[in-house]
């Protein structure tokens, strides 16, 4: 049987030569001062090229927005130049990526920040252990936004947006999922708000929607992607309760007149993931698939079987695959020849250097 997943398809205006993407996978590489990007880093988006997608690792928007060490930025100019390494080493092998533009709200340390509180929609801990470069710390409580540094905020991804097309990214995805910014908002447990910003589900989803017009003014939307993830239960201090599936509802229902790129929807893949969830969904893409008028990414820990199974059914475009592209550069060809793959190695995720990072063999 002919294969989907090495089948060509069109998600918004990006013709991508295969539907295997890569998903977006911090490692912790970016360890100058400025926290641009590095030759070593366009070494590793190069080998991994002939994905039918690269989306870049989480790509922080401005200082506020850091969560983690060592994590690139698009702000300043040195991180742009460190980005156009990256983007013409991709093109040249053949290969289109877009730039993942993040924000970690309260999923951050104060000592990410000269000492000051992360910012979040309201004053509410995660009760979360971050990593630090140093082991993992508590977070804190965070300082609930003002209004006009949201205004700050949907302006500080304008200018991220900007900078992706001068770096020579193909598009751009918003990272509203997994518990950071977007979805601190979105959800009940991180958004107490009584102002525009809070309470309905028009209210909590502004701040998306006044981004989305926002990167409307640096490049077409049809080049611009977002991912949610609504059955994040349990983890980075987020809860699904009986109004989740409401709220995503609402939002999917208000981005299909946004004619986006693509949405790229996680499923839920950890044990007991959904313990305690009430109203929860085991299948995320076959509840929305109908509802959303976009292309649809799935991400869930797929393998080459289940991958090619959702497609042949028509559940998803395309699929995002994580670790086996930390592992596998080629991982396409691998499953084209259904060749064994490389099993990844966790010690060396986020220790930053060449080991575990561009050092995994390909295919003779």
């Amino acid at each position: 049987m002919e294969s989907k997943l090495l089948a060509p398809v069109q998600l918004g205006a990006l013709s991508l030569n295969n539907r295997v993407v890569m998903a977006p996978l911090t490692r912790c590489r970016a360890s100058n001062p400025e926290t641009a990007p590095t030759p070593l880093m366009a070494c590793y988006y190069a080998q991994r090229a002939s994905a039918g997608l690269i989306i870049s690792e989480g790509t922080i928007v401005s200082p506020q927005g850091r969560g983690y060490p060592y994590t690139p930025g698009i702000w300043s100019d040195a991180q742009v130049a460190g980005w156009r390494l990256v983007t013409d080493a991709v093109h040249q092998a053949g290969g289109l990526i877009v730039c993942q533009l993040w924000h970690c709200g309260r999923l951050s340390l104060p000592a990410f920040h000269g000492g000051e509180l992360p910012v979040a929609p309201s004053a509410i801990n995660p009760e979360w252990r971050m990593f630090s470069g140093e082991g993992l710390q508590p977070t804190v409580t965070p300082r609930a936004l003002t209004r006009e540094e949201i205004a700050g905020i949907v302006a500080d991804f304008q200018r991220a947006a900007r900078h992706s097309v001068a770096a020579g990214f193909d598009g751009i995805e918003i990272h509203s999922s997994n518990g950071y910014l977007f979805h601190q908002f979105f959800a009940r447990c991180s958004n107490t708000r009584t102002d525009e910003y809070g309470g309905s589900h028009e209210n909590r989803g502004r701040l998306l929607f006044e981004t989305l017009d926002a990167v409307a003014q640096e490049l077409p939307l049809d080049r611009v992607g977002i991912r949610l993830n609504p059955m994040m239960n349990g983890m980075h201090g987020m809860t699904v309760d009986e109004d989740t599936v409401p709220l995503f509802e609402a939002l999917i229902d208000r981005v299909n007149a946004y004619r986006l790129g693509y949405v790229h929807l996680t499923e839920p893949f950890l044990p007991n993931q959904l313990d305690g969830a009430v109203g929860a969904l085991t299948d995320v893409a076959g509840h929305f698939r109908s509802r959303c008028q976009a292309p649809l990414l799935a991400n869930g820990g797929f393998d080459q079987t289940q991958a090619e199974a959702w497609l042949a059914e028509e559940r998803c475009d395309a699929v995002a695959f994580g670790r086996p592209f930390i592992a596998n550069p080629d991982l396409p060809e691998r499953f084209r020849r259904g060749a064994p793959l490389n099993a990844a190695d966790p010690e060396t995720f986020y220790q930053g250097g060449e080991q575990g990072y561009v050092d995994y063999p390909a295919l003779a």
